[in-house]
């Protein structure tokens, strides 16, 4: 069922660029739309893990530094069946960690400091396969190509607003509705259509993780920790490579009062109910 939203949902944002680049651009618009999606999408697949690393200030470690890490990671990857992820540490006291990487042979897996002090070795692992499970789901590369059509749509609009959009469609009262509506509420759409994708694969990565372990309550565990964590922590991390984390590394300067359909990530109370119900088996 995640996996049918996530498509549903891109499938959508991406007619909602092309509809918009017809609108604000009706000489050329299709034309206009797909050279803005395959450039962005070209630089979100090959450049998104370098980006996120160097945002997060991670930096890479050794087996000799973290081979508690090291151990369960190699023992996931295997049991998966799929490359050994590089490892990264971020030096901050919030229980954090996320994974990026377009393919699994490009994969790289960071967890902050504060993680490695708060939880357990069994709740350790809930999280790191929750972060492998975003790699074998290819959910990096799902939202890179989510975040990129929304920036395209941002882009758009903001050239039609400098330089002149919509055509001989600006004369009419219809024409201009089309073009308010191409230039405000696209970008806005695009972006709750964004955020929508990713509270979906954390659901997906919970799941497809839990399954991985076999103990899905390991995983609940360890994310009313990094919860709480998060909450009082703050982190110094870019915005735009929150949405990776297991967890949103910003809860502590935003608050948790924000709208549902601003959140990068599902309610932990959520997550946690649905992990539950995966431990009893309930689908």
């Amino acid at each position: 069922m995640n996996n049918l939203k996530t498509v549903a949902l891109l499938a959508f944002m991406t007619t909602l660029l092309w509809l918009v680049a017809v609108a604000l651009f009706p000489e050329g618009g299709f034309v206009i739309g797909l050279m803005f999606a395959v450039g962005f999408n070209l630089l979100a697949y090959f450049f998104s893990d370098k980006l996120a690393l160097a945002a997060s200030r991670a930096k890479p470690v050794t087996e000799e530094e973290l081979p508690q890490v090291y151990a369960i990671v190699r023992r996931l990857a295997q049991q998966t069946r799929m490359p050994e992820p590089r490892i990264f540490l971020i030096e901050s006291p919030q229980p954090n960690a996320f994974a990026t990487g377009r393919s699994p042979r490009k994969a790289a897996v960071a967890v902050t400091s504060g993680i490695l002090q708060v939880l357990t070795v069994d709740e350790l692992e809930g999280v790191l396969a929750h972060e492998l499970a975003h790699v074998q789901n290819r959910d990096i590369l799902i939202s890179s190509i989510a975040a990129m059509i929304a920036s395209a749509l941002t882009m758009l609009a903001r050239m039609a607003f400098w330089f002149g959009g919509g055509g001989n469609n600006r004369e009419s009262p219809l024409g201009a509705i089309g073009l308010i509506l191409s230039l405000i509420v696209a970008p806005i759409a695009a972006m709750l259509i964004r955020l929508a994708i990713s509270r979906t694969r954390e659901f997906q990565a919970d799941a497809t993780g839990a399954e991985t372990t076999g103990r899905p309550m390991m995983l609940a565990s360890a994310l009313e920790k990094i919860s709480a964590g998060t909450s009082r922590i703050p982190m110094n991390v870019n915005p735009a490579t929150a949405q990776l984390f297991i967890d949103n590394p910003m809860k502590a300067v935003r608050g948790r009062g924000m709208m549902r359909l601003l959140s990068t990530h599902p309610s932990t109370e959520e997550r946690i109910d649905r992990l539950t119900r995966i431990a009893q088996g309930i689908r």
